[in-house]
């Protein structure tokens, strides 16, 4: 599983004066009268504050400006304890009160609310405590929105997921796997064929779970040849085999640009074969040898086994492909994919064959997360080859790492 995560925002609820105003909320609704975001210098009775959107700004403390520390997840000043300037770090999260210059680049403090980076830190461990113990995830495979229920399948298992009006409810920006850029969401945009990630209490049986947080996003998988490809505004231009359409698709700084050299290519095909024949012998099996309830019976243990050898730890080493099945030695498969040498936007070629996972997009071009090239062979060897290859979305940025960072 991936990655770090807090709930909500780094200030699930932030308070400033008399009113609780949640991290999220301010940075959809920025306010002239106060900032938020990480401490990144102190010079003096001068902060350097990098706020969450927008350029850095000067923060002068004054001899009658309020400083309070208050804990992650507090809703009011009720338990605010007051601080000094020097309890202030590099690194901690605060939100300022005060008035901003004309040219919106120095902020003369009245007052400041702080989040000890080590306060946060500790939190964030909690939390991906809490999703390793108590999280779910998987594809979605309907949502009712009038039933208020969500079904997603966990390896290989429907999971019905019951929100109730105290969940906390958020959704991937079309371009960002970041958590922290993920906005405030409701039932109704999560779709069919969304990854889904879900916490709270499961069922004995484990078939349903009363959420206390859903974070959804749609995350395309593209398998085609490049047509072309644009230096100038780091784009690629592909052939979809899937849609049979041409597809533009953004490469920045984070893509991950890789090549499969031929013998590896070689190798994962030929694994990806193994598995496909193991699964159709396997299904074959159990309904000839028994009745039809039997042969799921037996299918469902063997993906439960093949669940229980991805590796020796845990959860955290399990990942689903894009179909949201397991697959099997996923976690061994990740290390082999990481071991191919990294390549740039000028090396691909007319002709190449690339398996690409990217972003949803807001205009239809999405931004590659993670790219392959030289796959000729893994897309000969099984219709859903790439599927199998590519490790989901969750592995680059979950509700748990990318989080909270100042």
């Amino acid at each position: 599983m991936l990655i770090a995560m807090c709930v909500g925002s780094l200030f699930i609820a932030m308070p400033f004066g008399d009113a609780a105003t949640s991290g999220a909320q301010m940075q959809q609704a920025p306010s002239a009268n106060r900032r938020i975001g990480g401490v990144k210098e102190i010079n003096g009775s001068t902060i350097t504050l990098t706020p969450d959107s927008g350029s850095d700004v000067a923060v002068t403390i004054q001899p009658t400006t309020r400083i309070v520390r208050i804990a992650p997840g507090e809703k009011n000043l009720k338990n605010a304890a007051p601080v000094e300037l020097q309890d202030i770090q590099i690194g901690d999260r605060i939100l300022v009160g005060g008035k901003v210059s004309d040219d919106n680049q120095s902020f003369a403090a009245s007052s400041i609310v702080v989040m000890k980076r080590s306060d946060l830190e500790a939190r964030r461990e909690r939390d991906l405590q809490d999703w390793q113990k108590r999280g779910v995830d998987g594809l979605a495979k309907a949502a009712d929105a009038a039933a208020g229920t969500v079904t997603i399948s966990v390896r290989g298992k429907d999971v019905v997921i019951h929100p109730s009006s105290q969940t906390v409810i958020r959704r991937y920006a079309p371009d960002s796997v970041k958590f922290d850029d993920a906005k405030s969401s409701t039932l109704q945009e999560i779709h069919a064929g969304d990854q889904v990630r879900a916490r709270g209490d499961r069922s004995a049986d484990g078939s349903e779970l009363a959420a206390a947080e859903i974070v959804s996003g749609t995350f395309p998988l593209l398998a085609g040849t490049v047509n072309s490809t644009d230096a100038s505004s780091s784009t690629l231009s592909i052939h979809d085999l899937s849609s049979k359409k041409t597809v533009v698709v953004k490469v920045t700084q984070d893509s991950q640009l890789r090549h499969l050299p031929p013998d590896m290519a070689q190798g994962i095909a030929m694994r990806l074969k193994r598995t496909a024949a193991g699964a159709s012998s396997t299904a074959s099996e159990g309904a000839s040898s028994s009745g039809p309830q039997d042969g799921q019976a037996k299918r469902t243990q063997t993906a439960d086994s093949n669940s229980r050898e991805a590796g020796p730890t845990g959860d955290t080493a399990r990942r689903r492909n894009g179909t949201g099945a397991h697959s099997g030695g996923a976690a061994d498969l990740q290390q082999i994919l990481n071991h191919a040498p990294s390549i740039g936007l000028a090396d691909l070629h007319k002709g190449d064959a690339v398996v690409i996972l990217s972003t949803e997009g807001k205009t239809g071009a999405g931004t590659a997360l993670t790219l392959f090239s030289g796959v000729e062979p893994i897309l000969q060897a099984a219709p859903n080859a790439a599927q199998a290859m590519m490790l989901a979305p969750w592995s680059l940025s979950a509700p748990a790492g990318d989080i909270g960072g100042p």
